[in-house]
C-alpha cells in the first residue's frame, strides 16, 4: 500500500485550520531533497508556518510539500518530501500528529525473544512468553 502520511496531513491541516489555529509542520532538514532556508535549521530540524497567511501556493501532494515563503524577507521555494515531514500540530494547542522517524511502521520483536531492543524486564518477559492458543469450542 502506499504511504498514509500525506493523506494525514493533509487532513490534519484541514482540521487546523477549521479549528481557527495556526498548522506548523516538523521537517527533518538534512533528509535528501529536502529544500528549506538551512540558516533556520536548528538540530537537524525546521518548524514551518504553513498557514495561508504566511504561504503561497501551498501544494501538499502525495510526493511533497512545497509552497513559496518567505524568511527574514526574503523569498524562498520550499520543497519538502513527505517523507521528511516528521510532524504536523496547531501551534495554539499542540494539537496534532508527531511521525515515526523512519515512516515504517516498528518490527514486532521475534518470537524467540532474541530481540535485543532496550526494553524493561516486565514487558520483555511478557513479550518472550509463548502465547496459549485460545480454547475455543462449539456453543449451540
Amino acid at each position: 500500500m502506499t504511504s498514509s502520511r500525506p493523506y494525514i496531513v493533509r487532513a490534519l491541516y484541514d482540521w487546523i485550520l477549521e479549528n481557527d489555529c495556526t498548522p506548523y509542520i516538523v521537517v527533518n532538514a538534512f533528509e535528501d531533497g529536502v529544500e528549506v532556508p538551512q540558516q533556520h535549521v536548528k538540530d537537524g530540524q525546521i518548524i514551518l508556518n504553513i498557514a495561508p497567511s504566511a504561504v503561497q501556493d501551498l501544494f501538499i501532494r502525495d510526493e511533497a510539500v512545497e509552497f513559496d515563503g518567505r524568511f527574514a524577507g526574503i523569498p524562498k521555494r520550499v520543497f519538502v518530501p513527505i517523507s521528511s515531514v516528521m510532524g504536523i500540530y496547531a501551534k495554539e494547542n499542540g494539537q496534532g500528529m508527531i511521525f515515526d522517524a523512519d515512516g515504517r511502521t516498528p518490527r514486532p520483536p521475534s518470537p524467540s525473544g532474541t530481540d535485543n531492543s532496550s526494553k524493561s524486564a516486565g514487558s520483555a518477559s511478557q513479550l518472550s512468553s509463548p502465547k496459549k492458543k485460545p480454547a475455543l469450542r462449539v456453543v449451540k
